[in-house]
């Protein structure tokens, strides 16, 4: 960590949430950490990102971050940083062994426990699969325990949280347009977000439109590929295209893509706990991408990269990742 670090007071943007009229900013942080850090770095690093002004948090039950988070709210407040925690826009999310109706609000309760909070601002349902409950240990998946997820029972259990308060929107991760088409057609509250894997090397062009139709927000997670966890490659950090952008731009290529997602109207959450970049990575509001640019990175071949192989098995519910992602592969 950088303790050194400047304190960045400018302003991120904000982008309306179509079905709560909430406001969510456009960065964040996440705070998805593979392989895993002590809670103390964890902490550290979003009291040090408050300073930056970042407002915006993305935690999860299954990373293990969400008790960190939360004392370093806690300490944000105590040092004067913010005021309260309504100056912050926390995320979390239900995993996959908590996704069944009767599970979802008491998994709930649990997240806002680890976080010391009274609600989210925004809940979502992390990957559009159940695991059996109880059955998940940490990073360990077994395809014997993937279950299909009763959509119609999840989902209402999530509209519950929101009536009750304890969150104020609502939404979905890594669901395809075919997924988010059967959720919307018997939902009393449609998603208000949907986080999936997006960067210029996999530009969900297809489910951005789905979603822009529908007042759907979405929030891109692997802007940079992820490199370092393991699921994640270096790939989009070693385009030459993007490396030839930022060079004659005079920036990172973290700050080409930060940029480029503005740009194409999502939010995004990035996870980096170096104090330098965490700064660095804020600087994408005040200069724009040349419509040359942007041409030569929409040429960019695409893939996508986390295709969640590890829901795949013959007795499964998805026998290959075509039926997973509904052919968006």
């Amino acid at each position: 960590m950088d303790s050194n670090v400047e304190t960045n007071c400018s302003s991120v943007p904000q982008h309306v949430l179509s079905s709560s009229g909430q406001k969510m900013p456009v960065f964040g942080l996440g705070t998805a950490v593979d392989p895993p850090v002590a809670p103390e770095v964890t902490k550290q690093a979003v009291v040090q990102a408050i300073k930056l002004g970042y407002r915006h948090f993305d935690t999860a039950s299954v990373y293990g971050t969400e008790q960190p988070v939360g004392e370093a709210i806690i300490e944000a407040i105590s040092l004067g940083l913010i005021k309260s925690r309504d100056e912050l826009f926390i995320t979390s999310k239900l995993w996959c062994n908590d996704a069944h109706g009767q599970l979802v609000v008491p998994a709930l309760h649990k997240s806002l426990q680890n976080l010391k909070l009274e609600y989210l601002d925004l809940y979502l349902i992390h990957w559009p699969v159940s695991l059996k409950p109880g059955s998940f240990k940490f990073l360990v998946i077994n395809t014997e325990d993937v279950v299909p997820m009763d959509f119609g029972s999840v989902w209402l259990a999530m509209e519950e949280c929101q009536r009750l308060g304890l969150t104020k929107s609502i939404g979905v991760s890594n669901f395809s347009c075919k997924k988010l088409a059967h959720i919307l057609s018997f939902a009393n509250i449609p998603p208000a977000v949907n986080q999936v894997e997006l960067n210029p090397m996999w530009n969900q062009k297809k489910l951005r439109e789905f979603c822009n139709a529908n007042g759907i927000f979405i929030t891109a997670y692997s802007l940079l590929g992820a490199p370092g966890t393991a699921w994640g490659s270096n790939r989009v950090m070693d385009s030459d295209v993007l490396k030839e952008i930022a060079e004659a731009k005079g920036k990172t290529i973290a700050q080409i893509c930060g940029r480029w997602a503005y740009e194409v109207g999502v939010s995004m959450v990035v996870k980096s706990f170096n104090g330098k970049r965490m700064k660095q990575n804020l600087d994408i509001f005040r200069w724009s991408l040349s419509e040359d640019e942007v041409k030569k990175m929409n040429g960019i071949s695409q893939s996508r990269h986390h295709r969640g192989d590890y829901f795949i098995s013959k007795q499964g519910p998805y026998k290959t990742l075509e039926e997973f992602w509904d052919g968006e592969i």
